[in-house]
């Protein structure tokens, strides 16, 4: 999962830089050198950091992470001059958190940076991009999703360390989004809050597959 957010984090910052640099009056070449890259400057930046603590300590993956990350909006750039593959987030309170919450997190905003079990990372599809001259809406997402369960610390542990008879697992999931910088307004303002919160993933009912089979959720 901490991967994965290396991912997400790289492409998000850029995304965020790039559309700052736009807004400057930058051109899109310097856009994706300078804009897009920030994320992984800034990441790696932390990682280098990381290396000389004892606690956490220098990650390659984490570096591959934050390339694939910064990559990924790139490439759509260069491919398509748009993004028809969002990274997104969502999370959900987990009773993990309530057996660690030294590691997981005390309050909601730790957890949500905290606690894994309560993270989804999606890949988020805009399908009108892909099928330009079919009538699905513009602002309407596919997304695919990925999580885990059971991950109460860095290293699988037994069950009496923990109290816990759960063993971690993968979860992954299919729903719907809504692409936020798709929905129409001359509001400036409405149009720099969807840009922002077009990270999140907007909550839709989804299926769940995991080594226990397949489970519905109403909101996810």
């Amino acid at each position: 999962m901490d991967k994965i957010g290396h991912v997400f984090s790289a492409y998000q910052i850029g995304k965020q830089g790039a559309h700052l640099l736009n807004w400057s009056g930058v051109s899109k070449q310097n856009q994706l050198i300078y804009g897009a890259t920030l994320g992984f400057g800034f990441l790696t930046a932390v990682e280098v950091l990381d290396g000389y603590s004892s606690e956490w300590g220098f990650s390659w993956g984490d570096v591959g992470a934050n390339a694939l990350g910064t990559g990924l909006y790139i490439s759509q750039e260069l491919l398509w001059k748009e993004q028809r593959i969002d990274v997104k987030f969502s999370f959900r309170q987990t009773r993990y958190a309530e057996l660690r919450p030294d590691k997981l997190g005390a309050s909601f905003f730790e957890q949500v940076l905290k606690d894994y079990n309560g993270q989804t990372y999606w890949l988020s599809f805009n399908l009108h991009a892909f099928f330009k001259e079919s009538n699905i809406p513009k602002w309407l997402n596919l997304a695919l999703g990925y999580g885990g369960e059971g991950m109460l610390s860095g290293i699988e542990v037994t069950d009496n360390q923990l109290l816990t008879s759960n063993r971690r697992y993968r979860q992954y999931y299919i729903s719907l989004d809504v692409n936020l910088s798709k929905i129409r307004t001359n509001s400036a303002l409405l149009k720099s809050v969807f840009s922002v919160f077009n990270m999140i993933k907007i909550p839709f009912p989804s299926l769940e597959i995991n080594k226990n089979g397949a489970v519905f959720h109403l909101f996810h």
